[in-house]
């Protein structure tokens, strides 16, 4: 077995050798990153471990504040942020079990847009494919962790960010029920909706992740049985526009769960899924606490370029008045009080993560109407979850040419059951 520092070089290579087109990583850590393989390797060499992410290569997605230097959120306009006094509660966790941070993964400006796109740092390329889109808003997480050069890296999901990547780029990637994992150090979108989670290449990983940032002690996941397992299908809206691969692949991974023993039912959710956007119609809950987090440079002007995809719809949102604030997020407690009722009689909801393919990032920068309904459709399926408090994971779903995600979705705070049952799921389409 190769050594920690060994494979950390590996990667510090690849990396030294594209430097000059470097848009995956935004900083690299690379003397912290060898003295903590360095310790990992000693520490393996007497017979000791921190847990299961001792010496594991992890990113973090550049949101997370590192003691000492700004945290840039994908922007230029905070190159001239105070210098963070203190590590990020998560990294702070990781680097307590032993992580090794190789280095921060670039994202889209303000965690904003879910196609992966920025202007400013550079797009990373699509793992299976570099001339598509990464998907967003954790782009440089699920390129990374698909190419290889971090087993684990830590994105956030406000309404996909965490899952659009991982299913684009064919890895894991893991939305844990929000406030599960502390926010404390990680620059906001969404003060209701932000979830911090993995992206790995499998479901066990991601299990040692979470718990690790949800100050659990992580124990070896137990696979759930498929036998009796009741999957509810929430046909209707979210499977509307679904590419005939996907489509195909996704009901393939139905017949397999039932041949496993699985129960398969239908779920009607299209009305609260009517009642969520009646209730967001003058402004999504992502947008107008955004605007108020970035009130003051909206207020102000500034003369430092901000992506218009972000700096548009955030100058639309403040201009919300606070009364459709608070009514938007009433109607939005009844409604997560409907959906776990309706979500009691399952074990998971099943459905494919995004209905599309990584977009040539060519075509949708080309034209601003094909960009609109991408953007529309990669984060349909995803965002509705954020909305109704619930937990997600998406897993590579075979049977596509390109990349494509299963995701499983259950009940808020059954985040450890999720796991288990995503990891027998995982197994199933892996044989």
């Amino acid at each position: 077995m190769s050594s920690v520092r060994d494979r950390l070089e590996a990667v510090l290579s690849r990396l030294a050798a594209r430097a000059a087109d470097e848009r995956v990583f935004t900083r690299l850590y690379p003397e912290a990153a060898r003295a903590a393989a360095d310790a990992a390797d000693a520490r393996r060499k007497a017979g000791v471990s921190l847990g299961p992410l001792d010496g594991t290569i992890v990113s973090i997605k550049d949101l997370l504040d590192v003691a000492g230097e700004p945290t840039l959120a994908g922007s230029l306009l905070r190159r001239t942020a105070a210098a963070a006094e203190r590590d990020a509660s998560v990294v702070q966790r990781l680097r307590q079990a032993g992580a090794v941070i190789i280095g921060k993964t670039n994202m889209t400006e303000f965690a904003f847009t879910a196609l992966g796109l920025n202007p400013h740092y550079g797009t990373p390329g699509n793992a299976a494919d570099p001339a598509r889109v990464p998907g967003g808003s954790s782009s440089g997480a699920g390129v990374s962790v698909g190419e290889g050069t971090s087993v684990i890296s830590i994105g956030s999901d406000t309404g996909g960010s965490i899952r659009i990547p991982a299913a684009l780029n064919g890895v894991v990637g893991f939305k844990p029920t929000a406030r599960r994992v502390p926010l404390e150090g990680a620059f906001p979108l969404s003060f209701a909706l932000d979830s911090l989670g993995p992206l790995a290449r499998t479901v066990a990983d991601c299990a040692a992740a979470d718990a690790i940032m949800a100050g659990e002690e992580p124990t070896p996941l137990v696979p759930a049985r498929l036998d009796g397992l009741r999957v509810g299908i929430p046909r209707g809206h979210l499977f509307r526009d679904t590419e005939e691969p996907i489509a195909q692949a996704f009901e393939a991974t139905v017949g397999k769960l039932e041949r496993s023993g699985a129960r398969i039912f239908d779920i009607a959710i299209d009305d609260l899924i009517d009642a969520m956007n009646e209730a967001t119609q003058y402004g999504s809950i992502a947008g107008m606490e955004g605007a108020a987090i970035h009130a003051d440079w909206l207020a102000a002007g500034t003369d430092v370029p901000v992506d218009p995809h972000v700096s548009l719809p955030l100058a639309r949102y403040a201009k919300a008045p606070v009364p459709i604030y608070i009514r938007t997020m009433r109607s939005r407690a009844e409604h997560i009080v409907e959906m776990d009722r309706r979500a009691e009689d399952f074990d998971v909801l099943a459905l494919p993560t995004v209905p599309v393919a990584a977009p040539l990032i060519e075509a949708v920068m080309a034209d601003p109407k094909f960009d609109d309904r991408m953007e529309g459709l990669l984060l349909r399926n995803t965002e509705v979850f954020n909305y109704f408090d619930q937990c997600a994971i998406s897993l590579p779903m075979p049977g596509t040419g390109l990349p494509s995600g299963l995701m499983l979705v259950a009940r808020n705070g059954d985040d450890r059951r999720l796991l288990a049952i995503a990891a027998s799921v995982e197994a199933l389409l892996k044989a």
